[in-house]
């Protein structure tokens, strides 16, 4: 692919990333779980997308802008460097277990996986803002539901792979 055409998707990756942080923000998930700071992650089906489409530099890219700009539009510096911590976190672990898709885990697996190291960076970051390790005691509970958020966004990527093939187009 051309380095334009890479440019010009990673920027479409990066809008849609930020699209689907500003529909989760509608969309209050506290109200059915009425746990402080659950999202269902939908921004990481476009890291998850990029992962099997891009190349990593590429991907960690997509990842530093969307956090920049969604901390720019929406947030804090601490917002930034939770979603910082836990977006290229989640990012890596999941291209780890790219190599073994098929073999020890499925793509709901790696987003599941990659939903679990997203809480991890997020507390590892919260730990050295707030400067004590008594936010891990929220670990548990967030590793938990990891499991029905990896699962959605999972999913929603599967689908959307699975419909790219009509756009020829595009990557």
């Amino acid at each position: 692919m051309k380095k334009s055409k890479r440019i010009a998707v990673c920027g479409l990756l990066v809008a849609t990333a930020l699209v689907l942080s500003l529909v989760e923000r509608m969309f209050p998930l506290q109200a059915v779980v009425p746990i402080p700071g659950i999202k269902l992650g939908l921004a990481n089906v476009v890291t998850l997308f990029a992962l099997t489409r891009l190349r990593l530099r590429e991907t960690i890219a997509i990842v530093v802008v969307r956090v920049l700009l969604s901390s720019i539009f929406a947030g804090s510096i601490t917002a930034f460097l939770f979603s910082l911590f836990g977006g290229l976190l989640a990012m890596f672990v999941m291209k780890a277990l790219f190599y073994v898709e098929g073999y020890w885990v499925s793509l709901a697996g790696i987003s599941v996986a990659g939903a679990a190291a997203h809480n991890i960076g997020q507390i590892g970051a919260a730990v050295l803002v707030l400067g004590t390790a008594d936010v891990m005691g929220y670990l548990p509970l967030l590793l938990v539901l990891s499991i029905p958020m990896g699962l959605v966004t999972g999913s929603v990527c599967t689908a959307v792979l699975g419909h790219i093939k009509k756009l020829h187009f595009f990557i």
